[in-house]
């Protein structure tokens, strides 16, 4: 198919030959000498003076000349430098030419800016190994069949902006880019290797269309790197490559397999907004700082790293719409703010802690602590040299759960100390492994007015302590600060935790975990003891229960409250409930007209020994007896004094019930 000529007048004095009403440019070649002609359209003895004109290092302008093979080789041949036997330009000038022929520039050395921009090379280019000294100008280029720059050196600034690369471009083996490198726009319609290339500078690929396979395998980019909004419509390898410096691929869309497994990330590596249709492999990859994957898409994702990360990976607004994802990631932070997880997810971290706030889990989702380190696909171990200093252990955190719906999470050896659960759904249902660890009340001894006390040992949510840390005073010293500690309207109330602590104590009774779930129960009754929206009335009634027995959960309380009860009753009954001596029944009878009338009379018990006398061992063993016998409910035969009878009533009412509290909190603890 023949291209329509151009009708676009060139900026440079022209040569004009072949104009016509169809063409009436013609020939857009600049002067060359004094002939009005091209280089191409000039006399040949023209030619040939204006080629022994030439020399190594001599500048050439043939901007617009249409260069076949033979002109090319002769002006190749005028330039070659005798000492090295290559050619060699000063600067040099071939925007907009048309190489007809193999254009053979290797081993080419360019001493000053080179300009190609706009040329059109309609078989395959040899670069191999040319040297570009300043600028290599490709702008708008078009490579009609390959192009070979392999080995090529660029010490000054190499641009391809917006070239088109139709079939394959070789910048591999060892192509050195000294500066800055640009290909943004640039179109690679086959093939893009640039294996082992070298990117001094910074590496701008913004735009880039790479129609072919795009290789990049143990390239090394040591300034920025820049592949936004770039579209790699086949199979792409980033593997072994090193980024020194920041690496963006923000926007950009990898249609196949985008394998950037054991690459290297030394500063921040940005894939924000980025699709990847088919797989993305990122196994050992390893990132000095942040990995930002925030707004990203993984279609077909079935298995994402293992990866290390010294700094934070961002998932944040990404969407996985498969049916089943694993990831598998060591770092420090890691966050799932708004991500959708559209299938089944499993989450096998180390030294991580997890954000999941507003994270959308239509399936399970198991998150773990993953045991061991990760190893590579080769069997190696991964390197966590990045994670371990200072020997971190490798826990992960859950941080919050903040609008998330819990009832698909399954969370096995997760550290839940921190994590904020207001403003979770169903977390009734969620599944809490033996594993995962709460926080705890404060250690040690407190004051409590007068009298030393501690915090009762139980799981406590994060959400409790910053609350009783705003507090203040004695109650609120040992707890921890929350992140609204300075105000306190934004932090979770009692009237907030009532409702979070019943549904994870409904969560662990699912499970058939009755000792964790005691703990959870004793948070709930807390927070409503709290609740100053409850009526005075009812919190008074929770205050007692928790006095006497702690929500009938501490053993320890209520058979304390019994031993000082029934010491009480004990030293009542030798004082004032025990009479001086057992009253003797005293008999009296009568007679008349033949019948014998007896009758039998107790005096009624009476106390009058001094005070100083009403304790002593046989009192007190008799005392003893009453007080026995009151808390299992039973009559202890005893006669007692006015005062006894009510004291007595008084303890096979309470001490029963401080019994029974006992009872009950040990059943919570051992029952299963």
């Amino acid at each position: 198919m023949t291209a329509t000529p151009s009708t676009a007048i060139p900026s440079w004095p022209h040569c004009g030959e072949g104009a016509s009403a169809a063409d009436p440019v013609g020939c857009k070649g600049i002067h060359v000498g004094t002939g009005g002609r091209c280089l191409a359209h000039m006399p040949p003895t023209d030619r040939a003076a204006y080629l022994a004109t030439l020399a190594p290092g001599s500048d050439i302008d043939l901007r617009g000349t249409t260069i076949d093979g033979p002109l090319l080789n002769d002006i190749l041949t005028a330039c070659i430098d005798p000492a090295v036997g290559k050619p060699c330009f000063g600067r040099a000038n071939f925007a907009a030419v048309t190489f007809t022929g193999i254009p053979r520039f290797g081993s080419a050395t360019f001493t000053d800016d080179t300009y190609f921009d706009s040329a059109t090379f309609t078989k395959d280019a040899w670069f191999d190994s040319a040297t570009f000294t300043r600028d290599a100008n490709f702008r708008s280029a078009t490579f009609a069949h390959a192009a070979h720059f392999r080995s090529a050196t660029f010490i000054g600034n190499a641009f391809f902006s917006s070239a088109n690369f139709a079939r394959d471009a070789h910048f591999d083996s060892r192509v050195t880019f000294a500066r800055d490198a640009y290909f943004s726009s640039t179109a690679f319609t086959r093939r893009a290797n640039f294996g082992s290339a070298t990117f001094t500078g910074s590496a701008r690929f913004g735009s880039a269309t790479f129609t072919g396979n795009a290789i990049f395998g143990s390239a090394t980019f040591a300034g920025d790197t820049l592949f936004d909004l770039a579209t790699f419509a086949r199979h792409t390898s980033f593997g072994s490559a090193t980024f020194t410096g920041n690496a963006r691929f923000g926007l950009a869309t990898f249609t196949r397999r985008a394998n950037f497994g054991s690459a290297t990330f030394t500063k921040d590596a940005n894939f924000s907004s980025a699709t990847f249709t088919k797989d993305a492999n990122f196994s050992s990859a390893t990132f000095t700082k942040d990995a930002n994957f925030s707004s990203a898409t993984f279609e077909g994702l079935q298995h994402l790293g293992p990866m290390a990360c010294g700094s934070r990976v961002s998932f944040d607004g990404a969407r996985f719409p498969g049916t089943q994802v694993t990831i598998e990631a060591a770092a420090p932070f890691i966050t799932f703010e708004r991500t959708a997880f559209e299938g089944s997810v499993v989450l096998r971290l180390r030294y991580a802690t997890v954000e999941l706030s507003r994270a959308t889990l239509t399936a399970p989702m198991a998150l773990q602590t993953w045991p061991v380190p990760f190893n590579r696909p080769n069997g190696t171990v991964m390197d966590e040299s990045l994670l371990t200093a200072g020997n971190t252990p490798p826990a992960v955190r859950l941080a919050s759960l903040d609008g998330v719906d819990a009832a698909h999470l399954v969370l096995t050896d997760v550290n839940l100390a921190r994590c904020q659960f207001t403003g979770a759904f169903h977390l009734d249902q969620v599944q809490i492994g033996f594993g995962c660890h709460f926080a705890e009340p404060p250690t040690g001894w407190c004051r409590r007015g007068l009298l030393p006390a501690r915090w009762s040992r139980r799981k406590v949510l994060s959400e409790e302590q910053h609350w009783r840390a705003q507090t203040g005073g004695r109650a609120g010293r040992g707890w921890p600060a929350g992140p609204h500690h300075a105000a306190p309207e934004r932090g979770a109330g009692p009237e907030d935790l009532i409702g979070v602590y019943q549904q994870l104590r409904k969560a662990f009774e699912e499970a058939g975990n009755e000792p964790d779930a005691a703990d959870f129960y004793y948070g709930e009754m807390e927070m409503r003891r709290h609740d100053r929206q409850r009526p005075r009335a009812e919190r008074r009634l929770l205050w007692a229960y928790w006095l006497a027995s702690g929500y009938g959960l501490r053993a320890s309380r209520a058979l304390s409250w019994l031993v000082a009860a029934m010491g009480v009753t004990l030293l009542l009954m030798m004082l004032f409930g025990l009479p001086d001596d057992a009253p003797i029944p005293q008999s009296s009878g009568t007679y008349g007209a033949g019948v014998v009338t007896v009758s039998t009379k107790t005096t009624d018990p009476v106390l009058t020994l001094p005070l100083e006398r009403r304790v002593s061992a046989g009192r007190a063993e008799k005392a003893a007896l009453v007080v026995v016998n009151s808390v299992v409910f039973r009559s202890s035969g005893q006669n007692l004094t006015l005062p006894g009878t009510v004291i007595e009533m008084a303890s096979r009412i309470g001490e029963p019930v401080l019994l029974g509290l006992a009872a009950l909190a040990v059943r919570s603890r051992v029952k299963r």
